[in-house]
C-alpha cells in the first residue's frame, strides 16, 4: 500500500490536480476572509441632525449605530468623547446621517475664519460696529463693496466727506460673533462688519477713532455706504470736503494727543512711504 500511495504522489496528473484544489482552497479562504472583514459590523458615531459650520459638537447631535466596515470611507472619530467639544470646520456643513470624519471637525483654538483668507496680503483687519439701520436694513453683505465716509463738527459747521472707497466687506457677524448670512434657520442681527486696509489707511482709520473717542465736541460719525449709492448728510448747511481735508484733521488732532504720539509717528512714516512708493510706480511706468 506504501508503494501504491508513493506512486501515486509521483503521478504528474495527480499532483496538478493537488495543486490545484489547494490553490482553489487558498483563493476561497482568502475570499471569505475579505468578504467577512467588508461586512464585519462595527459601532460607529455618527451626526443625528444637519451640523452647520463652525458649530460646537454637543451631545445631542450625535447618535450611534452599527454599519458594514466597507461602509467608511476615510478616517472618522472612533471615541465618543474625541468628538463633543469639537467644532465643525469654517467651510464644512455636516450632513444628517454623516460620520464624524477626522476632516470635519477641529478644536477651537483651531478654528479659522474664512474672511482671513480673503484679506490681502499686508493689509490689517478692521473690526467696525453696525446697527441694522446702519448697514442699509442688513443689506451690506460680504463680499460688497462699501465706501467709508466722515462727517464731523469743526466749530460752528458740518463738513462730510468720503475717507475710503470701495473698501470691500470681509465678515458681518452679530453679537456672539457668528456670521449674519451663514446658512441657518436663527435669525441673527449685524453688531461688526470687518474689513481689512493697507497700512496707511489702517493707522489713518486707526487715528480717526481715537479722536472720535477723545473729543467729544467733533461729534464725529464713521458711515459705510454701499458703493452704489451716494452719501449726502442730512443737515442742509453741511459742506462737502475731499478726503485729503479729512486726512489733513485727522493728522492734525491725533498729533495732539499725547497717549497717541506713537501711533501719529507711525502714521507719518507710513504716509511718507506710501507717498515714496506712488512716485517710484509714476517713474516706472
Amino acid at each position: 500500500m506504501g508503494k501504491s500511495f508513493s506512486k501515486f504522489l509521483k503521478n504528474k496528473n495527480t499532483v496538478t490536480i493537488l495543486g490545484v484544489i489547494v490553490c482553489l482552497v487558498i483563493l476561497y479562504a482568502g475570499y471569505t476572509m475579505r468578504i467577512n472583514t467588508k461586512t464585519a459590523l462595527v459601532d460607529v458615531y455618527y451626526a443625528n441632525q444637519t451640523i452647520q459650520p463652525k458649530t460646537l459638537i454637543t451631545e445631542d447631535m450625535i447618535s450611534k449605530t452599527s454599519v458594514p466596515q466597507s461602509f467608511i470611507l476615510g478616517t472618522y472619530y472612533q471615541n465618543y468623547n474625541d468628538i463633543v467639544g469639537k467644532y465643525s470646520n469654517y467651510n464644512t456643513l455636516i450632513a444628517e446621517g454623516s460620520l464624524f470624519y477626522s476632516d470635519l471637525l477641529v478644536e477651537e483654538e483651531n478654528l479659522p475664519d474664512a474672511m482671513f483668507y480673503d484679506m490681502n496680503e499686508g493689509e490689517k483687519l478692521v473690526s467696525f460696529p453696525v446697527t441694522t439701520e446702519s448697514t442699509y436694513g442688513n443689506s451690506i453683505m460680504p463680499g460688497n463693496k462699501v465706501d467709508v465716509y466722515v462727517k464731523l463738527m469743526e466749530g460752528d459747521k458740518i463738513v462730510y466727506g468720503e475717507y475710503f472707497e470701495k473698501v470691500e466687506i470681509l465678515a458681518v457677524k452679530d453679537s456672539s460673533g457668528k456670521n449674519v448670512f451663514e446658512s441657518s434657520d436663527e435669525v441673527r442681527t449685524p453688531a461688526y462688519t470687518y474689513f481689512s486696509l493697507e497700512e496707511a489707511k489702517y493707522l489713518l482709520f486707526s487715528s480717526l477713532q481715537h479722536i472720535q473717542n477723545y473729543y467729544a465736541t467733533y461729534e464725529i460719525e464713521i458711515v459705510l455706504v454701499p458703493n452704489t449709492m451716494e452719501f449726502k448728510a442730512e443737515e442742509i448747511t453741511a459742506t462737502e470736503v475731499t478726503s485729503d481735508y479729512l486726512y489733513d484733521f485727522t493728522i492734525d488732532k491725533i498729533k495732539q494727543i499725547d497717549s497717541q504720539k506713537e501711533l501719529y509717528n507711525q502714521l507719518l512714516n507710513e504716509i511718507e512711504q506710501s507717498e515714496l512708493e506712488k512716485e517710484q510706480n509714476q517713474i516706472g511706468e
